[in-house]
This record gives structure tokens, C-alpha cells and sequence, in this order.
């Protein structure tokens, strides 16, 4: 009689119990639902504020060179857009490993962004140990630019082509040489390539940066060079340097009348630079896709382009994604060329 009298409290007390774990569910599926949304405007509202504060952009090369022009034109472009400075530093030496490690090691909070070039597809190979390891301690931004150098010579030299230049290299071999920015940047790697592909015996002279090595090149202490357009076609134009081709397959708009090392000579002949911006690896996406933003405004933007193209670069901005990709590609392609060329540095 007594479970018969309780019947209806027990049954009140289930029916209190479930509509309770109902209102339950139900408020957990609207925390739930809702989170995606809270971070997604979290991530707008990180995005939104940032920066709030001056950006360094490093370049691993000296003043003058290629790399430098790129980082001047696109930060004063970017701090434009975003209203606040970008501050362009210059951190050369070790082949852009100095400045490499040092923004691999800086927060990753996207105030500190690398303009890196081929070097970060090198290095792996080129270098016996790094403290650094470019695709995992860098998180892509966007491909900056894709550069053609230029094959300049000293006027002194008694070559006025591609083939006059090989005939006097096989004449007198090991007594021609040329500067690059730094030992495994594309100015020497042109080189090997031209000399491996020429059977030619050439003497490679590294230096700190593109603007030291222009300078001794004009001077006459060097003969010749790999040279960056930025670099190389004032002088060029003014006739103070011998232009004999490109290094690409594709003529440059600044120079069209020049034509390519494979077209002057030496068929098979292709080598381009590039430049490229990243920032310390597990940099909040948030920051990285406003960054690559700034960097796509700046570089599409007409007076920047005029500019760049003007200097032998073609602008190239695209997503973090695509410039990963990028340089995976680039690494084991580089890989094999310095591998067949037989020299490392320690």
C-alpha cells in the first residue's frame, strides 16, 4: 500500500528529473552551437586590432640589394594601410642565417616578419647544421616577388655576349670571377649552374649583401655577376655595366631588347630568385591573413607595381597556403642543384 500511496510523488519526481536533463541538453547545445561563433568574432575582433603597434620587417642583406628595395617600397605601402609604421631592418651576414634565426626565435605575435629570399630553400642544404629549420619555424605569409638577375660584366672585360664570354672563360680558365650577395644566394648558384652547364672554370667571390658586391663590380675588383635588377639595371642603363642576358627563360619588361642566357648561348639555362614574406611559426592565423592582406594591397597597387616591374620584379602576392607549397618545391629542387655542385658550408 505504501509504494502504491508513493506512486504518484515518484512519478512527479522522474517527470521534474527528465524535464530537468531536457533543459539541460538544451542549454548545453545552445553553449555549444554558440562557440564557433564567439570565436569567430574573437578572431575578427584579434584582427580588427592588430597592429596597435610598429612592425619590424628584417631583410637578411645589406642595404641597396634587391631584398632591401623590396622590404622599402612594400612597408611604406603597408604602413599606409595599416596606420602604423613597419621598420625595415638590416641584418646581414651568415648567407641570411643570422636574420633567419633571429626571427624564427622572436614572438610569434606577427610584429616580426622576415623578407627571405632562395636562402630559404638552401640552407638545409647548404649548411652541415642549423639551429633553425625554415619550413617549421616559419609560418608563410605571401610571395612577395619573382625576380629575373641579370649576367652584368665590368666594361674592362673583353666580352660583349654570352659567347664571347665563354670563348674567353675557355681561353683562360680560373682567371674570371664574380660576386654574389652571399655564398648559396641565387647570384652564386647562377654561377655553378652556368659554369657546370658551360664546363667553365669560374672564381666565386661572396660578399655581405647585393650593394657591397655592386660596388667592388664597378669598381673593377670583380669582373662579373649574377646580379639582382634593383641592383643592376641603373647601372645598366647609365653604362656603367655590360649587360649580357637574363637568367630566367622569360625576357624582363625593363629590359626587353636583352635576351635570355639560354637565347645568347648556353642552351638550358634557367635560374630565378624570389622574395617572399614569413613570420615566426604558430603566428595566430588571424594576424598572418591580415598581414597577407596589407602585403596583396601594397604590391597590386599601382604605383608599387610600376615600381617593382620598373626594377626587374614581377609582383606576386598569394596566400599563406600557396606560399607553403611554394617553397617546399623550391627546397628540393634547390636541394639536387647543390648536391650535384658538391660544396657545403659549415
Amino acid at each position: 500500500m505504501k509504494l502504491e500511496n508513493d506512486l504518484p510523488r515518484i512519478q512527479s519526481i522522474r517527470a521534474s528529473s527528465i524535464r530537468t536533463d531536457i533543459l539541460f541538453t538544451a542549454a548545453l547545445s545552445i553553449i555549444f552551437s554558440s562557440l564557433p561563433m564567439r570565436a569567430e568574432a574573437q578572431t575578427q575582433s584579434e584582427a580588427a586590432a592588430f597592429p596597435n603597434k610598429p612592425i619590424r620587417m628584417v631583410v637578411p642583406a645589406s642595404p641597396g640589394g634587391g631584398l632591401d628595395t623590396l622590404a622599402r617600397i612594400s612597408s611604406k605601402k603597408m604602413t599606409e594601410g595599416i596606420g602604423h609604421a613597419i621598420v625595415v631592418e638590416n641584418k646581414a651576414g651568415a648567407g641570411g642565417n643570422i636574420a633567419m634565426e633571429y626571427v624564427a626565435r622572436a614572438s610569434a605575435d606577427g610584429y616580426t616578419m622576415l623578407v627571405g629570399n632562395l636562402e630559404l630553400a638552401t640552407s638545409p642544404s647548404l649548411y652541415k647544421s642549423l639551429p633553425f629549420n625554415p619550413l617549421r619555424d616559419f609560418a608563410p605569409v605571401s610571395l612577395g616577388v619573382l625576380v629575373s638577375n641579370v649576367l652584368v660584366l665590368n666594361p674592362a672585360v673583353p666580352a660583349n655576349s654570352v659567347q664571347e664570354l665563354l670563348a674567353l672563360a675557355r681561353a683562360k680558365p680560373g682567371t674570371l670571377n664574380y660576386s654574389s650577395g652571399s655564398t648559396g644566394s641565387l647570384g652564386h648558384l647562377a654561377g655553378e649552374l652556368f659554369a657546370n652547364l658551360a664546363k667553365v672554370k669560374l672564381v666565386h667571390i661572396p660578399y655581405k649583401g647585393g650593394g657591397p658586391a655592386m660596388t667592388d663590380l664597378l669598381g673593377g675588383q670583380i669582373q662579373m655577376s649574377f646580379s639582382s635588377p634593383a641592383t643592376a639595371i641603373q647601372h645598366v642603363k647609365a653604362g656603367r655595366l655590360k649587360a649580357l642576358g637574363v637568367t630566367t627563360t622569360y625576357r624582363l619588361t625593363a629590359l626587353p631588347d636583352l635576351p635570355t642566357i639560354a637565347e645568347a648561348g648556353l642552351p638550358g639555362y634557367d635560374a630565378k630568385n624570389w622574395y617572399v614574406f614569413v613570420a615566426p611559426a604558430q603566428t595566430p592565423a588571424a594576424r598572418i591573413a591580415k598581414l597577407n592582406q596589407e602585403i596583396s594591397r601594397a604590391l597590386t597597387s599601382p604605383d608599387v607595381k610600376a615600381t617593382l616591374v620598373a626594377q626587374g620584379m614581377d609582383p606576386s602576392p598569394g596566400t599563406p597556403g600557396e606560399l607553403g607549397s611554394f617553397l617546399r618545391a623550391e627546397t628540393v629542387k634547390w636541394q639536387t642543384v647543390i648536391k650535384a655542385a658538391g660544396f657545403a658550408l659549415d
